[in-house]
């Protein structure tokens, strides 16, 4: 993995993200992954992101913090994210608030694609935010 870089590869993918260019997936994930301990395909993945935005219309990921494992292509990420919920989200109703609540996840990288993806939000914060 010396001449690819992984933190570039990651900010390339965040801003596809916020973009909503879910259909540039390919770029990003393997067409089979390891998706939180279980086997998925690039599909799910890209079905869960675009569940996300159907729920969070103008969810945006704003990172904080990265951190690197270049050589064991790991990476791990604390996000922000941020957006308004018009339907169900992470279990908890829509009530027209804004939210902003951490993400933490973690990244395995294979020859240029995600190979495995996990991540946990701050449900908790989501649940104060909306004064469930």
């Amino acid at each position: 993995m010396s001449d690819f870089n992984i933190r570039e590869f990651y900010d390339r993918y965040t801003e596809a993200l916020n973009a909503h260019e879910f259909d540039r997936m390919d770029e990003f994930v393997a067409e089979t992954i390891i998706s939180h301990g279980q086997p998925a395909t690039r599909a799910d993945v890209v079905a869960a992101l675009k569940g996300i935005a159907d729920a969070v219309p103008d969810i945006n990921w704003e990172i904080k913090e990265v951190v690197i494992d270049a050589d064991g292509g790991t990476l791990s990420c604390h996000s922000v994210n941020h957006g308004t919920p018009t339907k169900e989200w992470l279990g908890v109703a829509p009530t027209g608030a804004r939210i902003e609540i951490d993400e933490i996840a973690m990244y395995k990288v294979r020859d240029g694609k995600f190979v495995q993806m996990s991540n946990v939000h701050d449900v908790e914060a989501l649940k104060k935010q909306l004064a469930v």
